[in-house]
């Protein structure tokens, strides 16, 4: 947990930051990730497991099969981070690309999971995902049990719905607040419809972010928990990027950075609360870093 004064005298709220960006693999994905694969019986496990995901969920099936001895084949899209294929490679992941814009990375893995008998874990429309995830949240809240409010970075939802649900069951007097990229309104058109919506792939630095979908799972549990969502620009992420490796000498990936974006931009005011904020992941690339480093300081 990461506190910083200047943070303080900046927002007017006291900010604890839940550093999962130090987490193994560089992101919260690790606790899903090992928490599903786990959950599945062992003769079953030995047939493999498959996944898809642009780089810190791959990442994260990737090590959690390695320590399990299980084969794990992970579908890529072809621009992917290189530092999130290169890790994903080195855990010992076999790796299929494709092109995120014109193909449906979830049917290529069903694909190879029938042809193999292996099994798919998504990256956030599953239960134990979604309570592996949690467990973040679930930390924080015991290691600071006064905190008015969480907010937590929103890609396909496993992190949100799981914190939210962790948070609820200690009080339900602790509001909860999704970030999502600004120009990628899958979660609050989904939580607006009632109903999953599928956008168009954003084009943004906060890649983690970039799915088209929220999962049905998570829109279930954050309606029936009245979580709000909110949207930031790449801009405010960079800041926040900027802010978090020059003051905080943290290095967190945009996506990781979002939740911090928006109380930094103002979208969120956090004036006199105490607030959690999950710094989800620190899986960057040296050309995005060098971009956030040369943002004029907010």
């Amino acid at each position: 947990m990461l506190t910083s004064t200047a943070l303080g005298a900046r927002t007017g709220g006291a900010l604890h930051l839940k550093a999962e960006h130090l987490q193994r693999v560089g992101a919260f994905k690790f606790r899903g990730a090992y928490n599903a694969i786990a959950a599945v019986d062992a003769t079953t496990r030995q047939r493999g497991i498959v996944a898809f995901s642009s780089g810190n969920h791959a990442q994260a099936v990737a090590l959690a099969c390695r320590l399990q001895g299980v084969r794990a084949t992970i579908v890529m899209p072809d621009d992917a981070p290189p530092v999130k294929l290169a890790a994903t490679e080195g855990y010992g992941a076999e790796i299929v690309g494709y092109d995120r814009y014109t193909e449906d990375r979830a049917a290529i893995g069903a694909a190879i999971a029938d042809e193999r008998g292996a099994t798919v874990i998504p990256p956030f429309d599953h239960p134990d995902i979604v309570a592996g995830q949690g467990t973040a949240a679930l930390e924080l809240i015991d290691d600071v049990p006064d905190l008015d409010l969480v907010i937590a970075p929103i890609g396909g939802g496993g992190l949100l719905s799981g914190s939210v649900v962790a948070v609820r069951g200690r009080s339900r007097d602790v509001e909860v607040i999704g970030v999502e990229p600004a120009d990628r309104r899958a979660a609050r058109d989904a939580l607006a419809a009632g109903e999953v919506v599928e956008v168009d792939v954003p084009r943004t630095l906060l890649d983690g972010q970039q799915t088209t979908t929220i999962g049905a799972l998570p829109l279930a549990l954050l309606r029936a928990n009245d979580v709000e969502v909110v949207g930031v620009s790449d801009a405010s992420a960079l800041t926040a990027v900027a802010w978090l490796a020059t003051r905080a000498k943290q290095v967190v990936e945009p996506s990781g950075a979002a939740a911090l974006a928006a109380v930094l931009d103002g979208t969120i005011d956090v004036r006199g609360r105490n607030v959690g904020i999950i710094l989800s992941g620190g899986n960057v690339s040296p050309e995005v870093l060098t971009v956030a480093l040369r943002t004029p300081p907010a």
